[in-house]
């Protein structure tokens, strides 16, 4: 059965797609006026999680769907480029709060574990290029983001992490199988936990 860490804890129980997406209705990304003008009115339909993280063990993995895209620099990246490694995915907005604020993060453990082969990959959905690119040089991401405007990865992963909460983040493993999530905000602890945990399975 697959456990929940939230920092360095780990629990057991784990909650159904469908309870979690109804739980986290009460919690929205981006309520500020000015956020909802930025996006277009499109933040009002997300939710942002509470930072809850699930592991899945090898035998209750699903596989990634395929996807390609065209990251914010222009280039044509694909799901399945990154098999073979571990890929840590994880889905943001410009207008969105708790993305702006968990991107020092997302960096830090980026470079902590960069020469063991882990691989980091954003998703920027619903969103404005020119605020989604502002964003990143603000925000100095060291990695590559797809643009997916319309939102078509998260609706993708649909049946492990709800369409509408972000951010949201996923560790792929070298078989291209989802091996843990994070819907909200995750932090250094948690995160470096949750990719240790596959960087070792690989021996």
């Amino acid at each position: 059965m697959p456990s929940r860490r939230s920092g360095a804890l780990r629990r057991a129980a784990r909650l159904p797609a469908a309870a979690l997406a109804a739980a986290l209705l009460a919690a929205g990304c981006a309520n500020d006026p000015a956020e909802t003008a930025a996006s277009g009115g499109e933040d009002s339909r997300y939710i942002s999680g509470d930072g809850t993280a699930t592991e899945f063990a090898p035998g209750e993995r699903q596989d990634v769907p395929e996807h390609t895209g065209e990251t914010l620099d222009g280039e044509e990246v694909s799901f399945s480029d990154y098999e073979g490694g571990v890929l840590v995915l994880n889905v943001w907005a410009s207008w969105c709060g708790p993305c702006r604020s968990e991107t020092p993060v997302l960096n830090e453990v980026h470079g902590d574990f960069e020469d063991q082969g882990v691989e980091f990959l954003g998703v920027n959905i619903k969103d404005d290029r020119d605020a989604a690119e502002a964003f990143e040089r603000k925000q100095e991401v060291a990695y590559p983001s797809l643009y997916d405007q319309p939102g078509e990865v998260p609706q993708a992963f649909r049946d492990t992490v709800p369409p509408q909460a972000i951010p949201s983040t996923l560790v792929i493993d070298p078989e291209g199988r989802i091996a843990a999530r994070v819907i909200g905000e995750t932090n250094y602890d948690q995160l470096t936990g949750l990719v240790q945990t596959v960087v070792e399975e690989q021996g």
